[in-house]
C-alpha cells in the first residue's frame, strides 16, 4: 500500500471523527471484555486452588462437602454446628496424621473472620504448597489473648504490633448495613469487651483467603464464650479462666487434616481408603478441598463459556458496526470515490482502500481494547482482593493478546468487504455531475 493511499485512509477517518471514535470504542470494549474473561479464567482457577495449601481433607459438621471447604478454607461463613473436643480427639487419634489441626470460627473483628486454632496451624499447615507461613513482623501467638493478623487483615484494620482489640461475637456486618441504610433499626453485635486481645504478629502475604483472617488460640476463644454463659447463669461473675471451662465449652467447628506421607511426596496409596472411612461417619462432613474446588470450577467453567461466547458475539457485533459505519458513509463519499477514479485509482485499488480503512478501525480498536483490558483486570483484582481476600494474578500472555488482536483485525477487514464492494460498483459519470 503506497504512502499516499494511507494518507487517503487517514483523511477519510479524520473527516468522520465522531463515527470513527465511536466505532473504535465499540471494538475496544469488545476486545477488552474478551481479554479480561480469558486472562482471568485461568488465574482465577489457580487462585482458588492456592488456598488449600498442603491439607488433604477438611472435616466439619456443615451440611455439604462444598460448604465445608468454603467455610474452612475460604472463610465464606462460620460453620454453624460445633464439634465436641472429645470427638476431635477421637478423630485425631484414628490415623497417623501428619497433622490434625482444630479450628474454631464464629467471632470477627471489623467484619474480618477470626480463627482460633493451635500452633500447628503455623508450624505444619502451609497456606500454599511448599510455601510455609512467615512473619512480616512479630511472632506467632504463644499465650492466651494474643492475636496474629493476616497480611490483608493488617492492611484493612491498620493495626500494629502491641495494639489491643476486642472481638465481636459472630460476623459484624452491621457497618455495611448502616452505610447502605443509615436510618434502619440495626441491632449492634455483641462485643467481648471483658477480654482484650493483644496483637503480637503480622503474617507475610500468601495470596489466599487466609490473608484476611485473624488468628488466636483456642483456650482464649473458649474462655470468652464460656464467660458469656456464666454471666447468663450468674450476673455476678466477673472473670472466667481456663480452670472454669467445662467439657461443653471446649468446642471447635472444623479440622484440617493431612495424611502422613513420605518426605517430598504429596500423597499416599491409602488416602482414598482413609477418605472413604472418614465419610462413613454420619456425624462428620469430610471433604477433599481440591476435589470440591474442581467441581466448583466445572460449574463456573460452564458460566465462563457463556461469558466468553457473549464476548465473541460482542466482537462480531463490533465488526458489523464497522461494516454499517462504512457502508452508510458510502452515500456521502460517492463523489469522492468518482474523483479518485478519474485521477487514476483503479477499482481494485479502491476496493483495497476501503478494506484497509476497515482493518485500521479494527487495529485501533484492538489497541485501545488491550489498554482497557489491563485497567479492567486491575479493577477486578482489587475488587476480589477487597471483598474476598483472594489475590488473583492475571497474566495477559503475548500469544493470547496477539491472537485476539489479529482476529479483530481480520473480522474488521472482513466487515469492510460489503462497503468495499459498494465503492467498487460506484458509477463515475453519474457521481461527477454538477451539484444542483
Amino acid at each position: 500500500m503506497a504512502l499516499n493511499d494511507l494518507n487517503i485512509v487517514q483523511r477519510s477517518l479524520a473527516s468522520r471523527r465522531f463515527s470513527t471514535v465511536t466505532t473504535i470504542l465499540t471494538v475496544a470494549i469488545a476486545v477488552a471484555l474478551l481479554l479480561v474473561l480469558l486472562s482471568l479464567r485461568d488465574s482465577g482457577r489457580q487462585t482458588m486452588m492456592r488456598g488449600t495449601g498442603n491439607m488433604h481433607f477438611v472435616a466439619s459438621r456443615d451440611t455439604s462437602p462444598l460448604m465445608t471447604v468454603m467455610n474452612l478454607v475460604f472463610y465464606a461463613n462460620p460453620p454453624t454446628r460445633a464439634i465436641e473436643w472429645e470427638a476431635y480427639e477421637e478423630l485425631a487419634g484414628s490415623y497417623p496424621w501428619a497433622y490434625a489441626i482444630p479450628t474454631q470460627q464464629g467471632d470477627s473483628y471489623r467484619g474480618l473472620p477470626v480463627v482460633a486454632t493451635t500452633g500447628e496451624f503455623y508450624t505444619d499447615f502451609q497456606p500454599r504448597p511448599d510455601q510455609p507461613w512467615s512473619m512480616a513482623e512479630g511472632r506467632w501467638f504463644e499465650t492466651q489473648f494474643e492475636v496474629v493478623l493476616g497480611h490483608e487483615a493488617a492492611q484493612r484494620t491498620g493495626l500494629r504490633i502491641g495494639d489491643g482489640i476486642h472481638l465481636t461475637h459472630g460476623m459484624d456486618v452491621s457497618r455495611q448495613y448502616r452505610q447502605a441504610a443509615p436510618d434502619a433499626d440495626i441491632v449492634d453485635p455483641h462485643v467481648h469487651y471483658e477480654y482484650e486481645y493483644r496483637v503480637v504478629g503480622i503474617l507475610q502475604p500468601t495470596g489466599s483467603a487466609h490473608d484476611r483472617a485473624l488468628y488466636t488460640d483456642l483456650e482464649s476463644t473458649w474462655i470468652i464464650h464460656a464467660h458469656d454463659v456464666r454471666r447468663a447463669e450468674d450476673p455476678s461473675v466477673e472473670r472466667t479462666t481456663v480452670d472454669d471451662l467445662r467439657d461443653s465449652d471446649r468446642l471447635i467447628t472444623g479440622v484440617l487434616l493431612r495424611v502422613m506421607t513420605r518426605p517430598g511426596a504429596d500423597g499416599t496409596a491409602v488416602m482414598q481408603q482413609i477418605f472413604n472411612e472418614l465419610r462413613s461417619d454420619p456425624t462428620l462432613t469430610v471433604a477433599s478441598p481440591p476435589d470440591q474446588i474442581r467441581r466448583l470450577l466445572q460449574i463456573i467453567g460452564n458460566i465462563d463459556q457463556i461469558f466468553i461466547a457473549m464476548g465473541a458475539v460482542v466482537l462480531v457485533s463490533s465488526a458489523i458496526a464497522i461494516m454499517l459505519a462504512l457502508y452508510n458513509s458510502m452515500e456521502q463519499r460517492r463523489r469522492q470515490i468518482a474523483v479518485l477514479r478519474v485521477l487514476g485509482c483503479s477499482q481494485g485499488r479502491l476496493f483495497g482502500l476501503i478494506i484497509t480503512e476497515s482493518a485500521v478501525l479494527g487495529l485501533f480498536g484492538a489497541a485501545v481494547g488491550v489498554v482497557i483490558a489491563f485497567l479492567g483486570m486491575q479493577v477486578v483484582v482489587d475488587l476480589v482482593d477487597r471483598e474476598f481476600g483472594l489475590v488473583i494474578e492475571p497474566v495477559l500472555g503475548v500469544r493470547l493478546g496477539l491472537t485476539v488482536v489479529l482476529a479483530t483485525v481480520f473480522l474488521s477487514a472482513l466487515a469492510g468487504v460489503v462497503p468495499a464492494a459498494s465503492a467498487y460498483r460506484t458509477p463515475v459519470v453519474e457521481n461527477l455531475r454538477p451539484l444542483g
